[in-house]
């Protein structure tokens, strides 16, 4: 598996659909650390983004992954920056292939 640094940029002046997609949006982010993709997620402090950090196959399984997000489905993400990602000390980095 591949780790992959995700950043969102959220839409200006998006706050109050971000409020209301947030429940089922961090229930998307559960279900996903449940299952053990997704390794650890949060806002910026300045509240214009999010860093999320991910496992996965290939980057073409996580694009078709953030497709599901219900940020992404209630149109409050202005951007999104993939990276791949090999964390090499710390607690992410038994993750890294």
């Amino acid at each position: 598996m591949t780790v992959f640094a995700v950043e969102y940029v959220y839409v200006a002046d998006s706050d109050a659909l971000r409020d209301e997609a947030r429940p089922a949006h961090r229930a998307w982010l559960a279900e996903l650390a449940e299952d053990d993709k997704l390794l650890a997620s949060g806002p910026y402090g300045d509240g214009a983004g999010a860093l999320l950090i991910f496992k996965a196959a290939e980057e073409a399984e996580l694009n078709n992954l953030l497709k599901q997000d219900p940020f992404a489905e209630a149109g409050v993400i202005a951007g999104i920056r993939t990276t791949e990602w090999a964390p090499i000390i710390g607690v992410l980095a038994a993750h890294a292939s």
